[in-house]
């Protein structure tokens, strides 16, 4: 299985960018999938999660209300879309599924490569 995340960039505080993470392979039954970020000299955070059908979510305090994680299971993509986005959301942003979850809830599994964001003051 594996995870390829893009749509990351450079842009300015109060714009938005969309990521997609495309996955393939052979994934079997229902899974969860999230997104976690990594910003200069700090530990990997989580970002937002989704259960297997899209009906639930959650979401870190510092993004809730700007950042929606939604997916197509037909694509086999998730997708993360960021709004109003601030310096401090300047990280490379990872997907992830947890094979062994369906609820909105990402705990290990697969992980994508990462893209960058960077979000210019």
């Amino acid at each position: 299985v594996q995870l390829q995340a893009s749509g990351g960039g450079l842009v300015q505080a109060g714009g938005s960018l969309r990521l997609s993470c495309a996955v393939s392979g052979r994934v079997g039954g229902r899974y969860a999938m999230g997104w976690f970020r990594r910003a200069p000299g700090k530990d990997r955070e989580f970002v937002a999660a989704i259960n297997w059908n899209g009906a639930d979510t959650r979401y870190a305090d510092s993004v809730e209300g700007r950042f929606t994680i939604s997916r197509d299971n037909a694509r086999a993509t998730l997708y993360l879309q960021m709004i109003d986005l601030k310096p401090e959301d300047t990280a490379v942003y990872y997907c992830a599924l947890d094979p062994n979850k369906v609820v909105a809830d990402v705990e290990g599994g697969w992980w994508g490569q990462g893209t960058q964001v960077t979000v210019s003051s």
